[in-house]
C-alpha cells in the first residue's frame, strides 16, 4: 500500500501537531497578521512541491511560520473589513471531523445522514424567514453561487410557461445590489434593469414599480432585494417590493447573504417585513451566523421548481434520480459537493438557537454604541442610522489618499484590518461588525487614529 494511505507511526506524529496546531489557533487569541510579497514568501518558505516531498512537519513549519502570519485572520476581533468571519468553537472542531470523514453531501444515497442534518439547519432558516413547508434548498459555495442558482431556477420557471422566449431576458435589482447580481446576470447572458435607490440605498417598491413601468418588461424574470446591502447594510423596502412582484407575477429572490442574520433579532426582524413572500432566499452561515467558511444557505419556497431547473442526468444517475430522495446536488448549479452546512448544524445543536440570537443581538448593540462614539467624535461624521451591523461614515477633509493611507496604517501597526469604501461617489470610512468578541475598545481605537 502507497505510504501516503497508509497511518503508520509517522503519520500519528503528524496528526498530533497538526490537532495540537488547530487546538491552539481556536484556544488562544489569535494574531491579525498580514498580507507579504510572493518573492518574500518564496524565499522564505523554499521550493514545498519536489518530488520526494518536504516531510509532513516541515510542510507544517511552511505553514506556521512563513504563510499563516501572511494571511489575515478573519475571526480577529478587529477584523472589520468587507465581511468578516466569526465561527465558533464547536463549528471548527467539526469542520475538522468533515474533512477527516471524506464526507459526500451531493445525494441521499451517498450522504443520507449528512443531508438530513443540513435540511434541518435549512428548515430552521426557512422557519426564521417564515417559508412554507414546501420550501428546501442546499448549502453552496457562498453569496455569488446561492445568488446565481436561484436566479437559474428562476428563468427556468419563467421560461417553462412562455411559449416563446424573449428577444432578452432581464433582471431587476436596486443600483445598490450586491455585484454577484451583475456577475450572475453576465453569466446567464442577461439584462439588468438598474432601478435607482433612495436616499439609505433601498430598493423600494414604488421605485420598483415606476422603473418597471418605463421598461420594456417582456424578458423580465426576476427581481432581486436586500436583506442587509453589503456596503451600507441596509435593508430594501421587501414588503413594498413583494407587492410589486405579487402584481406583475415576477419571481423575488431576497439577498442576505451578510444581513439575513439579522432574522434572529427581535430588535431588527420588523425590518425584514415581507421576505416571507419571496421564491428564493440566501443567508451566508460563514459571515454572520458564525460557520467557518464556506456555506451559503440557498432556499427556495417551492423546492420542486428549483430542481426541475438543476437536476442533471446521465446515465450514471440513473439511479438517484429514480427515487423522491432529497438529493441535495438537484438544488444548485453543481453536482460534487462537500456536506459544507453540516458545522452550522453541528454548532447549532451544540450551543441552542437561543445562544445564536443573543450573540447577533450583542453585535447590534455594538454597532449602537459605535454610532455613538462617531457622533461624539468631533472629526468624524455619521453619514447614517444604521440599520444592522454596518457603520459608514466620514472623517471630515480627507481625501481618498488619506483613507488608503489611513488603512494601510492600521494594518500595519496591527491595529485592525478596516477598508474604506464609497457612498454617492464620496470615499468614506467603513465599518462591518458580526464577531461577538469585538468591542467597543477595538472600535476607539480605530477612531482614535483618524487625525
Amino acid at each position: 500500500m502507497p505510504r501516503m494511505h497508509t497511518y503508520d507511526d509517522e503519520t500519528e506524529e503528524l496528526a498530533r501537531a497538526i490537532v495540537a496546531y488547530a487546538r491552539a489557533r481556536i484556544a488562544t487569541p489569535v494574531p491579525l497578521d498580514g498580507p507579504a510579497p510572493a518573492e518574500e514568501l518564496a524565499r522564505r518558505a523554499g521550493p514545498t512541491i519536489t518530488p520526494e516531498g518536504v516531510g509532513g512537519d516541515e510542510a507544517l513549519r511552511v505553514w506556521a511560520e512563513v504563510l499563516a502570519p501572511s494571511t489575515i485572520s478573519t475571526d480577529h476581533p478587529a477584523f472589520l473589513a468587507f465581511v468578516p468571519g466569526a465561527p465558533t468553537k464547536a463549528s471548527v472542531l467539526f469542520d475538522l471531523v468533515i474533512s477527516a470523514s471524506s464526507t459526500y453531501g451531493g445525494s441521499w444515497l451517498e450522504g443520507a445522514g449528512a443531508v438530513w442534518a443540513e435540511n434541518e439547519a435549512l428548515r430552521w432558516i426557512a422557519d426564521l424567514a417564515g417559508l412554507p413547508a414546501s420550501s428546501g434548498g442546499v448549502f453552496v459555495s457562498g453569496g455569488t453561487a446561492g445568488n446565481l442558482s436561484a436566479l437559474v431556477a428562476a428563468r427556468h420557471a419563467v421560461s417553462a410557461a412562455r411559449p416563446e422566449p424573449p428577444a432578452r431576458w432581464t433582471i431587476a435589482a436596486g443600483d445598490t445590489a450586491h455585484s454577484s447580481v451583475a456577475s450572475a446576470a453576465r453569466v446567464m447572458d442577461a439584462d439588468i434593469l438598474s432601478v435607482p435607490s433612495d436616499v439609505r440605498g433601498r430598493l423600494t417598491g414604488p421605485a420598483l414599480g415606476d422603473a418597471l413601468g418605463r421598461a420594456d418588461t417582456d424578458g423580465l424574470f426576476a427581481v432581486v432585494a436586500s436583506a442587509g446591502s453589503t456596503n451600507a447594510g441596509t435593508v430594501d423596502d421587501l414588503a413594498g417590493v413583494a407587492d410589486v412582484c405579487a402584481e406583475r407575477e415576477v419571481w423575488l429572490h431576497v439577498d442576505g447573504a451578510y444581513g439575513g442574520a439579522g432574522l434572529l433579532a427581535p430588535s431588527v426582524r420588523p425590518l425584514f417585513d415581507g421576505i416571507e413572500r419571496a421564491d428564493s432566499f440566501i443567508v451566508d452561515p460563514h459571515k454572520w451566523l458564525f460557520a467557518p467558511f464556506d456555506a451559503c444557505a440557498l432556499l427556495y419556497r417551492d423546492a420542486a421548481l428549483a430542481r426541475t431547473a438543476h437536476v442533471q442526468e446521465a446515465s450514471y444517475l440513473d439511479s438517484l434520480n429514480a427515487t423522491a430522495e432529497w438529493n441535495a446536488s438537484d438544488y444548485a448549479f453543481h453536482l460534487t459537493r462537500r456536506a459544507r452546512g453540516l458545522p452550522l448544524w453541528f454548532s447549532l445543536a451544540t450551543y441552542g438557537t437561543d445562544a445564536y440570537r443573543d450573540a447577533i443581538e450583542s453585535v447590534l448593540a455594538l454597532t449602537r454604541v459605535a454610532a455613538d462614539e462617531i457622533r461624539r467624535h468631533p472629526d468624524l461624521e455619521l453619514i447614517m442610522e444604521p440599520d444592522l451591523s454596518v457603520l459608514l461614515f466620514r472623517r471630515r477633509g480627507w481625501t481618498s489618499d488619506d483613507y488608503e493611507r489611513w488603512w494601510r496604517r492600521l494594518l500595519d501597526a496591527q491595529v485592525a484590518f478596516v477598508q474604506p469604501s464609497s457612498w454617492e461617489g464620496e470615499r468614506v470610512a467603513r465599518l462591518c461588525f458580526v464577531n461577538p468578541n469585538t468591542t467597543i475598545e477595538h472600535v476607539r481605537a480605530i477612531l482614535g487614529t483618524m487625525v
